[in-house]
Order: structure tokens, then C-alpha cells, then sequence
């Protein structure tokens, strides 16, 4: 049973609505306990795993998740404004067996998308594509494509395997009719150097992808020696990603109005080069356009919230990590 604000006997299933980069508004869903995942990322804010699986099971009923998300949008003064429905629990969400029904529950009475972001592991099995391909939305974590790495970041259960995983992935970008996005955590040193960024970069280029996020740590992480890269790491995979696929972004951390022309050039910059770094050339028509000048940048680079970097003898303007 739920109550009006989305809580299921003492477990909040449904949370929200919150902002987000990738998905506007969205209303959260914890379909699994805490800390229940198949990996135990060095870099995860939750910390360690308490619970390391890898076969899909039953923790809470569809019904029980429904009612709790049902109870979330109609609590919320303006349900409109809700633009997904996003299974991004503090574990891995398609360890829930019973996602696919409920997803098609949810569909049953609301028509706001569904979104699905999962770490990928567990994508080689059959009935867990099954259960992602009716979501409108899936982001795919691909962090590396080297197995040696994948074990040292992710910490996968034992019994899971990286080729299969990435065959699962290429399984399932052939049959979903959605939106696909991946994204990768850079981590400084370890997946961050140039000749790793081109294998991840050659093996996202053969799928079907919409747009592909470069995320860094922004939250304490499990490892306390866990660091981002560096901005001239971050800048040169971001060319290098662009140079083999369409439509690439950095998440940063920054919560702006990426690309939103608000009059405000300095908030305006920082929200654009949160999400991609700007060539010279493209900071000096921006300020153009916004009928300002290079003081602008000045003054953002020494107060540290932007940098300048020459990457390929080209400079470019990103925010600072």
C-alpha cells in the first residue's frame, strides 16, 4: 500500500519531480532496495554495494510501484509538467524482474514517457531486453571496453562477463525503437587516456545512439582516491568521441540551462561549455550575438569557474571541473 506522497511501507518507491540535464523533469523510481547492483563502482556516491547480484528477481510488486508513482503525480500541483517517468533507483533497476509489467502498468493510466537508466550488466539476457525495450527512454553505462578496466572500475558480480555484455548492448540498440543514449564515467588515469577513449568511441560509433555523455565524479565517491580528469583529458575525449559520433555532451555537474539565451552571458556561457566545450572562435560569436565582450570570459576564468586549454592547436573554453 501507498500513501498520497508515493511512500510503500517505509521504502520511498517514487520520488520527485526533479530537474535533469537529460530529461527535463522527471519523476524518480526506486524499483529496487538500496545499494542492491550488480557492480560496486569506485566512483558510485552511494558506496559500496550491499548487495551484489546478477540474476533479475522480485523486491517490490508492479502494483506497489504503481500506486506509489500514482500517489507521486497526483500530489504534484502541475502533472503536465512531469516529462518522465525515470527508473534510476539506488541500485541497478533491471534486477527487478518485474519491470516490463511495470512499465506496461504505468502505461495503463499515465501517458508521460518512461525512462530506464541502468549500467548495462546485465543486458545479455534476453528477458531483461525484453523488459528495457518498452521503455521510451534507456541510457546504457558503457565505461570502458577493456575488460582488465571494467573489473578495476566497475567491480561487476563474478559471474558476469564484459564481451558478453557489449554483445547484449549491440543486441538491444537492433531491436529498441526509442530514444538510446550512453554515457561513461571518466575517471582520471585509469579509462581517460586518448587510445581508451578511441576503442569506446569506435565501439559506441556502430550503434544506433542519440547522444553520448561524458560524465565526471561530482559526489564524494566510494574510493576516496577516485578523481575526474583532468579539463584537458575531459576536452580531448569529447573531440575525440565528436570526431566518430554525432551528438556528444559532457555532464559536469553544472545545472544551467544548457544552450538557453537568457541575456545573461556569463550564466549563458557556463551552461553551454558545462555540456560542450567551445572552440575560440564560438566563444567570440556567442559574445556577439549576446552583445558582449571578451571581459566576460575574463572574468568567469579568474574567478575559476572556466578554463582555457589548447588541445590540437586549437583553444578551447570549458567549465571547470
Amino acid at each position: 500500500m501507498s500513501n498520497a506522497t508515493g511512500e510503500a511501507a517505509g521504502p520511498l518507491i517514487a520520488y520527485g519531480p526533479v530537474p535533469s540535464r537529460r530529461l527535463g523533469r522527471s519523476l524518480g523510481i526506486n524499483n529496487i532496495p538500496p545499494k542492491t547492483c550488480s557492480y560496486s563502482c569506485v566512483y558510485c556516491q552511494l558506496g559500496r554495494s550491499g548487495k551484489i547480484a546478477a540474476v533479475p528477481g522480485t523486491f517490490y510488486a508492479p502494483e506497489t510501484v504503481v500506486q506509489a508513482v500514482a500517489g507521486k503525480i497526483a500530489s504534484n500541483r502541475k502533472p503536465e509538467s512531469i516529462d518522465y517517468l525515470a527508473f534510476v533507483p539506488d541500485g541497478e533497476p533491471t534486477l527487478d524482474g518485474h519491470l516490463g509489467e511495470t512499465i506496461d502498468r504505468l502505461r495503463s493510466f499515465t501517458q508521460i514517457k518512461i525512462a530506464v537508466i541502468t549500467n548495462s550488466s546485465l543486458i545479455w539476457r534476453d528477458d531483461v531486453r525484453q523488459n528495457l525495450k518498452q521503455a521510451d527512454w534507456v541510457s546504457l553505462k558503457i565505461d570502458t571496453v577493456r575488460e582488465p578496466v571494467w573489473r578495476r572500475i566497475n567491480r561487476p558480480h563474478r559471474s558476469l562477463g564484459l564481451r558478453k555484455i557489449l554483445d547484449g548492448i549491440a543486441a538491444f540498440a537492433g531491436m529498441f525503437n526509442g530514444t538510446l543514449v550512453t554515457e561513461t564515467m571518466l575517471i582520471r588515469d585509469i579509462n581517460d587516456g586518448p587510445d581508451h577513449i578511441a576503442d569506446l568511441s569506435d565501439f559506441i560509433r556502430g550503434l544506433p545512439v542519440h547522444i553520448s555523455y561524458l560524465s565526471v565524479p561530482t559526489r564524494p565517491p566510494t574510493q576516496k582516491n577516485v578523481q575526474g580528469p583532468a579539463e584537458e583529458r575531459l576536452i580531448q575525449a569529447y573531440r575525440i568521441m565528436r570526431a566518430e559520433n554525432r551528438n556528444v555532451e559532457c555532464l559536469t555537474g553544472y545545472e544551467g540551462n544548457a544552450f538557453a539565451f537568457t541575456g545573461n552571458a556569463e550564466n549563458d556561457l557556463l551552461s553551454i561549455t558545462a555540456v560542450h566545450p567551445m572552440r575560440e572562435e564560438a566563444v567570440s560569436e556567442f559574445l556577439s550575438r549576446a552583445e558582449a565582450g571578451w571581459p566576460v570570459v575574463n572574468r568567469l576564468i579568474e574567478k575559476g569557474l572556466m578554463v582555457k586549454k589548447e588541445f590540437g592547436g586549437i583553444t578551447f573554453y570549458a567549465r571547470k571541473l
